[in-house]
């Protein structure tokens, strides 16, 4: 037999041995928080009262936010939010540090919630934009 139909075999019949279950997904899944459901995240987000004004409170005491302004996109049932952050925090930080800090100040929130999108500023870049705006 060639030597590399040999190894392919070793190696299928390796891999076939593997078998990944469903349950185990399932249980890495929840370990972590996350719902599977709209329904489950639904319950979660009723049970943890989720709101705006509370992420705000939240946000303004972790990171010092000076302006923070969260709206409900998803019609009232806490499930989607946009965020406008602004905190000194952000200073020297890009994006992705940026949105782990603000990530990381809500994380028992997002957790239970389905979609969150922050945009993060300093109170310099705010005041930039908030001049670009009047303008």
């Amino acid at each position: 037999m060639y030597p590399f139909l040999r190894l392919a075999r070793q190696r299928s019949a390796r891999f076939t041995n593997l078998r990944i279950q469903p349950s185990s997904y399932r249980a890495s899944a929840m370990s972590t928080g996350a719902a599977e459901t709209d329904t489950q995240a639904e319950n979660v987000a009723a049970a943890a009262n989720i709101t705006p004004s509370s992420m705000q409170n939240t946000l303004k005491e972790k990171l010092q936010a000076e302006y923070t302004s969260i709206e409900d996109l998803s019609g009232g049932c806490g499930q989607a939010f946009n965020a406008i952050i602004v905190s000194p925090q952000f200073e020297k930080k890009n994006t992705l540090a940026r949105h782990r800090l603000v990530n990381s100040a809500l994380k028992a929130e997002i957790a239970a919630i389905h979609a969150w999108t922050p945009k993060c500023f300093t109170p310099e870049e705010w005041q930039r934009k908030q001049s670009e705006a009047g303008a």
